[in-house]
């Protein structure tokens, strides 16, 4: 028989809604204990950088395009500065190339003339700068700078509808619901838990339920899905 849980909405959220999501948490904390950042990156403007260029592109191809591109602009100041054709050109394998060329070369020149070269790491400036919004804000605020931060990609808004944790399909809903189930000392790795959940037994077709831990929680689960 099919579990019903109620999902939050208009912002109600009772002490039951928040003991289930610390369930969903732990058990999600212990199937997945390596659960981290999949993009590589040593300072903030690089993880700014990585994050914008895996929009439609996955984490594996920007790792393999970062590490030469960080060589070969190290900083804020050689970002802004580059060439744009050469940039556009060294960042080829991430598609959509051109637009992101864009958004980093003049996102690295807000940050020098508004944050003296330094990556902010407050959300209301990060999404001041080209090519940032919330999600790219608040992967820089949790993993760069240890701020609390809920990032909202397709797992994880798939899988918060799945698990009843919103009625929402807008990204920015969707986590403002998830930041009232969950305490801020989890938002940041929250994400990572539900994005590795979400490539390896909640995919968006065929989803593993039999193999999830979750199952039991899960208002979506079902014993006659069908897996591979």
């Amino acid at each position: 028989m099919k579990r019903e849980f109620r999902a939050v909405n208009d912002g109600l959220v009772k002490t039951a809604d928040r003991s289930r999501a610390e369930e969903l948490f732990n058990r999600l904390t212990a199937a997945y204990p390596a659960a981290r950042c999949g993009l590589g990156y040593a300072e903030p403007h690089e993880l700014l950088v990585a994050t914008i260029l895996s929009a439609q592109c996955t984490d594996q191809q920007v790792n393999a395009v970062t590490p030469g591109l960080f060589r070969r602009y190290p900083t804020v100041r050689a970002f802004a500065e580059a060439d744009p054709a050469e940039l556009t050109e060294a960042i080829r394998p991430t598609g959509f190339y051109r637009h992101k060329a864009r958004a980093i070369q003049q996102s690295m020149r807000m940050i020098l003339e508004r944050f003296g070269g330094r990556v902010p790491d407050r959300l209301e400036d990060l999404v001041s700068l080209t090519g940032v919004g919330r999600k790219t804000a608040n992967v820089v605020l949790g993993d760069a700078f240890g701020k609390p931060g809920v990032v909202v990609d397709t797992h994880v808004r798939r899988l918060a509808q799945r698990l009843g944790l919103t009625n929402h399909r807008d990204p920015v809903k969707i986590e403002f619901d998830l930041r009232a189930l969950f305490q801020p000392t989890h938002w940041t790795l929250l994400g990572h838990l539900l994005i590795a959940h979400g490539r390896a037994i909640c995919r968006a077709q065929r989803p593993r339920c039999r193999q999830c831990p979750l199952r039991e929680l899960c208002p979506a689960a079902s014993p006659h899905i069908e897996e591979e």
